[in-house]
Order: structure tokens, then C-alpha cells, then sequence
């Protein structure tokens, strides 16, 4: 079971999704489950995420059908295994050290 599931909800995020979901693997913790939801997608974002899906271990993809953020988020937490659960949406992204100290 992994410390933290970070949930990403991605619809269309084809310009933007590679920047956020690098800043998670980055981060100096690495107990971290990555469970990102494709909602339906009309452009390649989802062959993006299943090359996530492969190459990492800790990264989950998820298929929905646009169900919409809220949605998509409740699919990635019925997903999760992660102690602490951390929403993040698909233009974020964080520095290297994200919330250094909390958890």
C-alpha cells in the first residue's frame, strides 16, 4: 500500500500533462501511487498516459468515459490504496520537494 495516491483527472491534456506528471515522479518521496483518470479524451492524451503506465511501476491509468473532474476523481479514489489521498488537476505541477514536512 502505497503512502500517498495522487489522483489526476485528464481530459484533453495533451499540451500539459507530461509537465505535471514529471513534477510527481520527481518528488524526493517516493512512496507515491500515481492514478491518473483519462475522461474521455478527444486528443492523444491517452496514449500519453499508457507510456507512463508502462514504464512506471507506481503509475495507474484509468479509462472513463467524461464523467467530468468530480467524476473522474471519485474513479481514481475507488482506485487508491494510498494512506493520504492528493488531488491534483492535469496543469499543475509542483516543485521538487511539495510539502516538505507535512507527510
Amino acid at each position: 500500500m502505497a503512502k500517498v495516491s495522487v489522483i489526476v483527472p485528464v481530459y484533453n491534456g495533451k499540451k500539459y500533462i507530461n509537465k505535471c506528471v514529471n513534477s510527481i515522479l520527481r518528488q524526493t518521496f517516493k512512496d507515491i501511487e500515481i492514478i491518473l483518470v483519462e475522461d474521455g479524451s478527444t486528443d492523444n492524451t491517452l496514449d500519453i498516459l499508457k507510456e507512463y503506465e508502462k514504464r512506471f511501476s507506481n503509475v495507474k491509468v484509468i479509462e472513463s468515459s467524461n464523467l467530468g473532474a468530480g467524476g473522474a476523481r471519485n474513479m481514481g479514489l475507488d482506485a487508491s490504496h494510498g494512506e493520504y489521498i492528493l488531488f491534483v488537476d492535469a496543469d499543475d505541477f509542483f516543485k521538487r520537494r511539495y510539502g516538505r514536512g507535512s507527510i
